[in-house]
């Protein structure tokens, strides 16, 4: 479990407040510390401002976040909670096109996979996640969650920024994100809790990136869109291939569940 938080703003030169803006982010980090307890960074740019608590379980020098990689002359750089279960088929796959790696890290497989992929790179991965990647090329913040939201990832627009956060009380580090409830707020807490309507954030002003959604904050705004949408099928297979297909799945889910760098616990 790691923690992510930032904001960013595409319309906007944030150069001349970074002193402020690092100092602000490093807070929204900073209440996220329990998710991430081993390491801490902070990330600024012209338009973000990124950080991330981490809790190190895959190659512990090498998967300092943010992470940052070069392509084309333009720089992307990310922040990710989470891990991918078919990594190192997605390294060999991107190694076959000539990307070329640095580290053992899922992460650096990850921003590597957007790069190649674009908004389809979501359609590649196998695994729990929840990211925000700072594209120079195409001028947009990338956000993504994993398909069955196994990983919280929560946001608000405010003030023209979009600022967002593994959890909403580091939203409310932000200037004018406020912990407001109102009658929704309450419908929510006391008719559906723990629960809660997907995509709704609770307080006023914050959404819930759903399952399965990517998103893209860009000088338009905020647009989020379904990568994955789960379908149901006739069963047509015996019970004798249902059996050895259940199994199959369960052996690997396991199997690719067990890669670690530290002890693992069951």
């Amino acid at each position: 479990m790691c923690g992510i938080a930032g904001f960013c703003d595409y319309n906007d030169d944030l150069t001349d407040e970074a002193p402020f803006l690092g100092r602000l982010v490093r807070r929204m980090g900073n209440t996220l510390r329990h998710r991430g307890p081993d390491e801490s960074g902070v990330f600024l740019s012209a338009h973000a401002a990124f950080a991330h608590q981490r809790l190190a379980v895959v190659d512990i020098e090498g998967g300092k976040q943010p992470m940052t990689a070069y392509a084309g002359g333009y720089r992307y750089t990310i922040v990710y909670n989470g891990e991918l279960y078919n990594s190192g088929e997605l390294r060999r796959e991107l190694e076959a096109v000539g990307y070329l790696f640095e580290t053992s890290s899922d992460t650096e497989v990850l921003l590597k996979c957007y790069i190649r992929y674009g908004e389809k790179c979501p359609q590649k991965l196998n695994g729990i996640f929840a990211f925000a990647i700072d594209d120079e090329r195409r001028g947009c913040c990338f956000l993504c969650r994993d398909r069955f939201g196994v990983k919280p990832l929560f946001y608000s627009v405010a003030g023209g920024r979009l600022a967002f956060a593994s959890e909403i009380k580091a939203l409310f580090q932000y200037p004018g994100i406020n912990p407001v409830a109102d009658r929704q707020a309450l419908c929510e807490i006391f008719g559906l809790g723990p629960a809660r309507t997907a995509g709704v954030g609770v307080f006023r002003g914050i959404s819930e990136l759903e399952p399965g959604f990517s998103a893209v904050y860009d000088r338009d705004g905020l647009r989020t869109k379904p990568y994955f949408q789960l379908e149901s099928y006739e069963h047509s297979e015996s019970y004798e291939d249902t059996v050895k297909q259940v199994r199959y799945l369960v052996e690997d889910a396991v199997t690719r569940q067990l890669v670690s760098d530290v002890p693992l616990c069951t």
